[in-house]
């Protein structure tokens, strides 16, 4: 017999660990391919509006990368950074209230690479990690990868609501359960777009304090507000029970591929071998051209003209939702890339998809963003990506699709049954033979 068995499509399929159950296309991946067709108008995927940052920064970047670092930058390089990025790393860092050393400071592909490190480092088949509803999509895929349970706690307009991380951890405890981590984005929340107050902050880094539960704040947008910067980060007055996570992804570009985070010395320590066993070092040209960047260009002033371009466009956002779904409510971010549709209780976002799709506009359905299946009347919106007018019009076709599913379901609770009588009639005898 042969050993693989598996099936027809994948003759390996039996040989898979375990953990593999955990990784599945997202919603977000699956719309890609169709949202990247020029006709539809995509407020699906969170993708920087790279075309603001002007090409001859990162020209001169990169040339001065070759010219002055070259043998150095195409080399292999440290497990944990370029110690001159890390040092800059505080310097961004400090925007939001941060001190820290260099030496706690650990560079990755990306924060996202940073996020799945950290699972690999706590999470035990079984641990739970207890993570906002809704959450970051890909963060509840690496959670489930590594065979954790994801718990989602209640948020609200001020994010996540310190009372329910209360009474879901006794509930967890009074189950016997393990709780690993807190992972949250306090800061124009993906997908919600909300903002942790600082009140709240408090309260929070308070209940995992006294729960001996490490707190995971991930922040990729904090320092893409439009009005008013967000509150200071939650590891500004938390230094040993939170592991920060940022990235250059938002701010400068995601093609680098660069992120860090933050840690307790003894968590870097083995972020560090972790990083090394997974990847051996993080790309050292990338990280010589954001040096280089952040050396030579007016990083802050990019920065800021990041924040009028995502302002304008969730300005015409919100202008959109209120003149065709007046009807219906969304979140108002004040930062960030994201808007959060809620729909009638009827509406089912997943299934609605299909139809939006034909109708050339796309959408990330409110499922996406949690593990239990939650979410199917509610939509991620995002207005990073597409231009004013191209957000307007999306809107305007968003609008016909969930106008349309409305009429439709009003259709049918108000078609009544035939009489029983008549219905008899209508019904064909059994063929006989």
């Amino acid at each position: 017999m042969d050993p693989r068995q598996g099936n027809n499509l994948d003759p390996w399929y039996d040989s898979y660990a375990e953990r593999t159950a955990g990784l599945a296309a997202s919603e977000v991946r699956a719309l890609f391919a169709v949202a990247s067709r020029p006709e539809v108008v995509s407020l699906a995927g969170g993708m920087p509006y790279v075309s603001a940052l002007p090409r001859e920064l990162v020209e001169t970047a990169v040339d001065r990368t070759v010219r002055d670092h070259g043998p150095v930058a195409l080399q292999y390089g440290s497990g944990q950074g370029v110690p001159r990025l890390r040092e800059q790393i505080l310097e961004v860092m400090a925007l939001e209230g941060i001190r820290g050393s260099v030496d706690d400071v650990v560079v990755t592909t990306g924060s996202q690479h940073a996020l799945e490190l950290m699972a690999k480092l706590f999470l035990d088949p079984g641990d739970v990690v207890i993570a906002e509803g809704p959450s970051y999509v890909t963060a509840i895929t690496v959670f489930k990868s590594f065979q954790a349970e994801i718990v989602h706690v209640e948020m609200d307009e001020g994010g996540l609501v310190p009372e329910a991380l209360r009474a879901t951890i006794g509930r967890l405890r009074e189950q016997g359960r393990r709780i690993k981590l807190l992972y949250t984005v306090p800061s124009f929340h993906n997908p919600m777009g909300v903002t942790l107050s600082w009140q709240r902050r408090m309260e929070v880094l308070e209940i995992a304090r006294e729960a001996g539960i490490l707190v995971l704040e991930d922040n990729p947008y904090g320092l893409l507000y439009f009005d008013q910067a967000p509150p200071q980060a939650m590891r500004s007055i938390e230094e040993d029970g939170v592991v920060y996570l940022g990235t250059f992804s938002k701010t400068l570009a995601p093609g680098l591929r660069v992120g860090w985070a933050l840690a307790p010395h003894a968590i870097r320590e083995k972020l560090v071998l972790a990083n090394e066993a997974a990847i051996l070092s993080p790309s050292s040209f990338s990280q010589f051209v954001i040096s280089e960047y952040l050396a030579t260009a007016d990083w802050r002033g990019q920065i800021d003209t990041f924040r009028g371009v995502y302002r304008e466009r969730r300005d015409a956002m919100l202008s959109a939702l209120a003149e065709h779904l007046p009807g219906l409510s969304w979140t108002v971010p004040s930062g960030g890339f994201y808007v959060w549709l809620r729909l009638p209780d009827h509406l089912d976002s997943k299934a609605m998809l299909p139809r939006a799709v034909t109708e050339l506009v796309a959408y990330t359905p409110g499922t996406a963003f949690y593990a239990d299946g939650g979410g199917r009347n509610a939509m991620r919106l995002s207005f990073c990506y597409p231009t004013p007018d191209f957000i307007r019009e999306g809107v305007r076709r968003l609008a016909s699709v969930i106008n349309g599913e409305l009429r439709l379901l009003d259709e049918f609770q108000q078609t009544r049954p035939l009489p029983v009588q008549q219905a008899r009639q209508n019904v064909l005898p059994p063929s006989v033979g």
